[in-house]
């Protein structure tokens, strides 16, 4: 099998060691940078199965890193996982909101982050298997290997979360989620979002949508589904 490879920005060498040295054991190819202008460089020349980047670099913060990968079609389905020293709910909203796939706040457990790792490359290859299905509803279309939604015949730009979330929700039209099994579904279980960051995910993808936002409903005092028009 072919090793998957794992660029790791990180500015901090012992992190860095750390980080590399436990992936490296699993059997990754890893290679390191210590800054986002670097970072941004190699990523997109070698185009690497999954990109840790912290989010406090020097020069170039991560949020920019992913906000500018996340911008341009030859690299924005690199997953991304984000690690911060802050632990913010701003930060992780923000970056999330950005396109990033997952986070983990510093100091971590290096069991937990490898079990990220695989859970966000995971994700990757069962997205990639099914590159040839499409959901398709009246003045809708939701390609889901290539990441595209279509409205009326016009594509539709949406960060990866919101892609998530559409994709999640028409899957199974009429089903009601709660907030917290929108969360685990798109980013895994033990995640600390908050409701009201599903909402204003929601919110921008009901925006983007236009028209055809009346597909998701709003249940009261539960959460959401698809509309079965």
């Amino acid at each position: 099998m072919t090793q998957k490879q794992i660029l790791v920005v990180e500015d901090e060498e012992g992190i860095q060691e750390l980080v590399k040295y436990n992936l490296t054991k699993e059997n990754y190819q890893v290679h390191c940078v210590g800054s986002g202008e670097l970072g941004l460089q190699q990523a997109k020349k070698e185009l690497p199965d999954l990109l840790v980047l912290d989010l406090m670099l020097p020069g170039m913060n991560g949020l920019e890193v992913c906000r500018q990968l996340k911008n341009d079609s030859n690299t924005n389905q690199i997953p991304i996982i984000m690690m911060t020293a802050k632990g913010e709910e701003s930060d992780i909203v923000v970056g999330l909101e950005l396109g990033a796939d997952d986070y983990i706040t510093k100091p971590f457990s290096v069991k937990i982050f490898l079990s990220r790792v695989k859970a966000v490359l995971r994700r990757k290859q069962q997205s990639t298997s099914s590159e040839s299905t499409s959901i398709v509803f009246p003045d809708l279309e939701i390609h889901l290997g290539k990441h595209e939604v279509y409205v009326k015949g016009k594509l539709i730009k949406l960060t990866l979360t919101e892609f998530k979330i559409l994709e999640f929700l028409a899957d199974k039209p009429g089903w009601v989620f709660t907030r917290g099994q929108i969360v685990d579904t798109v980013r895994g279980n033990g995640y600390a979002i908050t409701d009201r960051a599903i909402d204003f995910q929601i919110v921008g993808l009901r925006k983007k949508l236009g028209k055809v936002s009346k597909y998701i409903e709003t249940v009261r005092g539960v959460g959401y589904r698809f509309a079965e028009i």
